[in-house]
């Protein structure tokens, strides 16, 4: 076992797009595991966009940064967490952790089944598909044979919200994308029937051109422009699952005006409701349930993008943030 572990801090706010220089590499010796507690050697990191919100003040300058992680147990001294097995936690971005069994998930078959990547448990098996399955069933419920919109549809959430769609029987897919070539991929690999770039005109009118007879339900990763055109685009008792607004990330200090037909949501009878992921923690096994079955088909196909070696975190949640992946942004252990 390596003797030195390295750690992830943020050093400096971001003012805008966050730069490689407000992060530091830190290394220190692999810590010790206390009674009660076992010490992981990290294998698979999630970079997400939520970080970006929490480098405005949630992190805490010069610590450990925090995210979700997989990794085995090297030692421990509790009997809930055995050495050789891999756990989920959330004590991310550092090559080692120290973790109670409180701050860890158990995997089926100890993350190891046939047909079901390790790596599935960070995209659609992780917070990242719970986000799109709690999104599509509990909040926009929907029905098979409706039609469906996704914003930001070749991203984590967005890819994994189109596959379960598609699974949960909807009936026609829309997607919007933040270049050509993504979104001809959502229509070429992804099972969308209709995507646009977002950058080639207003987001209403491309909507409206891409479902002209309207939809049912959106699932909201934008803010800004796509929401209105969600709203614009809905039919009467539309529901909208909001996610996210990874378009005003970086424009915390000048938003983006609010939609500006906000009213729509009264004379159609829409339903718009934000998604808190933590709030649904407990439809876990319920995820686990719906995607493992259709993993082990074939049917469920993990959407990633992979950057090998933990000294490219960094890089990899930068990329990320202008849209170099397609599917759910991970990184993987080498060595």
């Amino acid at each position: 076992m390596t003797e030195i572990a390295r750690t992830v801090h943020q050093i400096a706010r971001p003012e805008g797009f966050p730069t490689a220089e407000q992060f530091r590499l830190v290394e220190s010796p692999v810590p010790a595991p206390e009674p009660g507690t076992a010490l992981v050697e990290n294998l698979w990191w999630s970079v997400d966009p939520y970080h970006r919100e929490m480098m405005d003040g949630a992190f805490a300058l010069h610590a450990p940064l925090e995210g979700r992680a997989l990794g085995r147990v090297i030692a421990s001294r509790t009997e809930a967490l055995p050495e050789g097995e891999v756990v989920f936690h959330r004590k991310g971005w550092r090559t080692h952790a120290v973790v109670g069994p409180e701050e860890t998930r158990r995997l089926p078959g100890g993350g190891s089944l046939p047909g079901v990547p390790l790596s599935a448990f960070l995209s659609v098996l992780g917070g990242t598909g719970l986000t799109a399955y709690v999104a599509l069933t509990r909040t926009a419920r929907l029905q098979p044979g409706e039609d469906v919109f996704i914003s930001a549809a070749a991203g984590g959430v967005g890819s994994a919200a189109g596959r379960f769609a598609r699974l949960l029987g909807a009936r026609t897919l829309v997607g919007s994308a933040g270049s050509a070539a993504k979104a001809a991929r959502l229509t070429s690999s992804l099972g969308f029937d209709a995507a646009f770039d977002y950058h080639e005109g207003p987001v209403s009118e491309l909507l409206g051109d891409a479902a002209p007879e309207g939809l049912d339900v959106a699932v909201e990763n934008v803010g800004g422009d796509h929401l209105e055109g969600a709203i614009a685009r809905l039919r009467e008792h539309g529901r909208i699952a909001w996610v996210g607004a990874v378009g005003q990330y970086h424009h915390l200090a000048s938003p983006p005006p609010a939609p500006r037909n906000l009213y729509s949501v009264v004379s159609k009878s829409l339903r718009l409701e934000g998604v808190l992921v933590r709030n649904h923690l407990d439809a876990q096994e319920e995820l686990y349930d719906f995607a493992l079955p259709h993993l082990r088909s074939g049917r469920l196909v993990p959407d990633e993008t992979v950057v090998d070696g933990f000294e490219h975190i960094v890089a990899a949640f930068l990329g990320m943030l202008r849209g170099e992946n397609t599917g759910k942004m991970l990184v993987r252990a080498t060595g």
